[in-house]
């Protein structure tokens, strides 16, 4: 599925037919966008046939899982950004940690949905193409014909637009993250601890994934903020180190929220290692006492032949009243003593 449209004459016309394409470049007066989402083989073609960009960096752009990057090539440069979303169960923690939740077949699968997005970018024009639906493209381009745009109708103003869009999402995701952060340390320390670890090693797979993402789209940022690169005047060079610093936040968050999953799980140990040396300690001191008895028992166990208490009518009450105060003596003195 393709949306082509042309900014000529301070007026946006919507074009269907690609293969105008090459009539608007050759005037030098049109500014081009052209937006691609799951491209068919014949779409793709027009990549080559109409903007003459290079087959590998149409490779590049088309296949998935690419590192975010920046290349240079003759007359345009290629970009490769990700556009994330929390994808995870609406539910509340406590929800996705009962049984039927963590049973789910999807359940453990990546809560933040990365989507690819390839970006040309030339003096005249803008491509972008991406698999899946990456709602920024489509907010960005009914922006871009209103006449609020920061950078106004070029290149570098949908460019601009565009990843400061998919940058701002980033801190919706954020907020999502420390909310389930937050939960997990409630209910990690109001004791109901079942799937927490399973939660927490989840979101640190996730958050990694994302930091996978974001470092290398600084490195993109740092290289068009470069002078040498022609895509912004010196004057607009202010607008992209705002996304840029927008994106450092971003990957100081991630930092910060993978320290704070770590000492969650830290927490998490050091209660059940609590937990797990309450029950030894009762099941010692009761050990202890079950000894005592077992010591009178043992005593009056032996077989000897002569044992005054043996042949004692109350011999028995006694030993049984022995044991009892032994036992009742050592629970005393574990009170005293705050062991039970």
């Amino acid at each position: 599925m393709h949306t082509l449209h042309i900014y000529q004459a301070s007026a946006f016309h919507q074009v269907s037919d690609l293969d105008a394409i090459s009539t608007y470049l050759d005037g030098g007066e049109a500014l081009i966008w052209l937006d691609l989402e799951a491209p068919d083989d014949h779409e793709v073609a027009i990549l080559q046939q109409e903007f003459s960009f290079h087959p590998l960096a149409i490779e590049d752009a088309v296949r998935e899982h690419e590192r975010p990057k920046i290349e240079r090539h003759s007359g345009y440069y290629l970009l490769i950004f990700y556009s994330a979303a929390y994808a995870g169960d609406s539910r509340s923690l406590q929800q996705r940690l009962d049984n039927q939740v963590r049973d789910d077949p999807d359940h453990g699968e990546p809560q933040i949905d990365l989507r690819q997005l390839s970006i040309f970018v030339g003096r005249s024009f803008i491509v972008t193409i991406h698999r899946r639906p990456v709602h920024q493209v489509a907010e960005t381009m009914a922006r871009w014909q209103l006449p609020s745009m920061p950078l106004g109708h070029s290149v570098s103003g949908i460019l601009h637009s565009l990843l400061d869009a998919i940058v701002d999402d980033y801190f919706t995701l954020m907020d999502q993250v420390i909310d389930w952060i937050e939960d997990l340390e409630d209910l990690i320390f109001s004791g109901e601890r079942e799937g927490s670890v399973e939660e927490i090693f989840g979101l640190k797979k996730d958050l990694l994934l994302l930091r996978r993402v974001v470092a290398p789209e600084r490195d993109v940022l740092n290289v068009l903020l470069r002078q040498e690169t022609p895509i912004f005047k010196p004057g607009e060079l202010v607008y992209m180190q705002d996304v840029y610093d927008h994106l450092v936040r971003v990957t100081d968050n991630i930092d910060t929220y993978r320290e704070l999953l770590s000492s969650a799980l830290d927490s998490y140990l050091s209660l059940q290692s609590n937990q797990l040396n309450q029950l030894v300690k009762i099941l010692t001191l009761a050990s202890i006492i079950l000894m005592s008895a077992s010591l009178i028992a043992g005593i009056y166990g032996m077989n000897f032949a002569h044992m005054p208490e043996l042949a004692w009518l109350w011999g028995y009450p006694f030993a049984l009243g022995l044991m009892l105060s032994i036992g009742i003596g050592l629970g005393l003195f574990f009170k005293s003593r705050k062991w039970w």
